[in-house]
């Protein structure tokens, strides 16, 4: 027997919860292939077969471990079960009840909706959506009577109980405790404020209109507005360096490098991988590293290097639609940047009233090291590169680069 036990997977990990097996008690495995799911207090990860044998589970699902426990056991002795070849005429009726089954689906999923003429006339005059419809008619037809209790129950979910009064109650995972004690902590330890400003977001739109479709032929990765903000931070973090900088007991410690963290919302709760060295890297690189960090982070694939460290965060609650927002420092840095959705809105011009898409943003930071003048200059610094994004190529106006100014 060989045992499976739970990896070293960071110096301040002592313990993990086994949040899933992906093969059963008795099942035969290959060497390397994925036998559970593991889940410690700053990102989930996976236990491979170290060699190839017969699966022996010692933990359950839900069990907290130790690190170094003993997950499970492979017999290496056993005798691997042998593949029996289906017949030919097996292999067709095979393959037509998965064609079956795909007709099956397709037509449900594109199901005419059936009702009475009065329910229907009822519908179209309230203008309800029939989705929302319980049906009670005679297979599975809406009828006036159930347009009536839709209408006297409105919000209601569909086939949702009345006056129901369920509960649910679940452990909270490693992750979740995780993030709930490191905001608790950040509210806590930090002298918190937070400062606002808006920005003009139409040069931008403009540029992703016009050069979308050539940058993900020439580059494989869509042209978003995480790029610009990134690179703005850079440069503004590189001028404001008391913002790329945190406390260490009596000292300050400043960054000369940009280590971006990304805040992104996974199935099990929120991550921040991290972008090493930001400030050297182009748009089409940041692009494409956000593309990975993201993608692994919705797949619990981070590892625990991807999500260390870190020198300053962005966060987009305008994925959400978020219109505004006081983001909670990440610590042990020393500021966050929230971005927000972005909305057409009427402003003043040149004394005339226009509308442009206007994106709010919220930088909080930490009193303590951070002053007003450098939260408000780093702020306004950030404005000012999104909304002439020429300067993001030097960091500073073309015309006064060109004029020694």
């Amino acid at each position: 027997m060989i045992d499976i036990k739970v990896p070293t997977i960071g110096e301040s990990i002592s313990e993990v919860s086994l949040t899933k097996w992906t093969k059963k008690d008795g099942d035969w495995v290959e060497r390397d292939e994925v036998i559970a799911e593991l889940e410690s207090e700053k990102a989930s990860f996976e236990v491979n077969a170290e060699k190839a044998g017969k699966l022996k589970t010692v933990a359950h699902e839900g069990d907290t471990l130790k690190i170094g426990a003993v997950v499970a056991q492979i017999d290496e002795t056993a005798q691997r079960p042998t593949e029996q070849q289906a017949p030919a005429n097996k292999s067709v009726e095979k393959e037509e009840a998965n064609t079956n089954t795909e007709k099956e689906k397709i037509s449900t999923s594109t199901t005419i909706i059936k009702t009475t003429p009065v329910a229907n006339a009822v519908i179209t005059d309230k203008k309800i959506d029939p989705k929302t419809i319980t049906p009670t008619g005679f297979q599975g037809r809406i009828v006036k009577n159930d347009v009536l209790e839709a209408l006297n129950n409105p919000g209601r979910k569909l086939n949702q109980q009345l006056f129901s009064r369920e509960e649910k109650r679940e452990k909270m995972s490693n992750l979740r405790k995780t993030i709930a004690r490191r905001l608790v902590e950040a509210k806590n330890t930090t002298a918190m404020l937070t400062t606002f400003n808006e920005v003009d977001m139409s040069a931008i739109m403009e540029i992703r209109n016009k050069f979308k479709d050539v940058f993900k032929e020439t580059h494989q990765v869509n042209l978003g507005f995480m790029s610009f903000f990134t690179k703005a931070c850079t440069y503004a973090l590189q001028e404001w360096p008391a913002v790329n900088s945190y406390i260490d007991g009596e000292e300050i410690i400043q960054h000369h490098y940009c280590d971006i963290s990304i805040a992104v919302s996974a199935p099990k709760g929120l991550v921040v991988p991290v972008i090493r060295n930001a400030e050297s890297l182009s748009m089409a690189e940041i692009e494409q590293k956000v593309l990975e960090l993201a993608t692994k982070a919705r797949d619990n694939k981070l590892s625990m290097e991807e999500m260390t460290g870190g020198t300053f965060t962005i966060t987009n609650g305008g994925v959400f639609g978020s219109l505004m927002s006081t983001p909670i420092i990440n610590l042990p840095q020393s500021a966050i940047l929230g971005m927000h959705k972005i909305e057409e809105r009427p402003i003043a011009v040149n004394r005339q009233v226009v509308i442009k898409p206007m994106m709010y943003l919220a930088l909080s930071y930490d009193h303590r090291i951070i002053d007003g003048r450098e939260s408000v200059g780093f702020l306004v610094r950030i404005k000012e590169l999104l909304e002439n994004p020429a300067q993001l190529l030097f960091g500073q106006d073309p015309v006064k680069t060109l004029l020694e100014l």
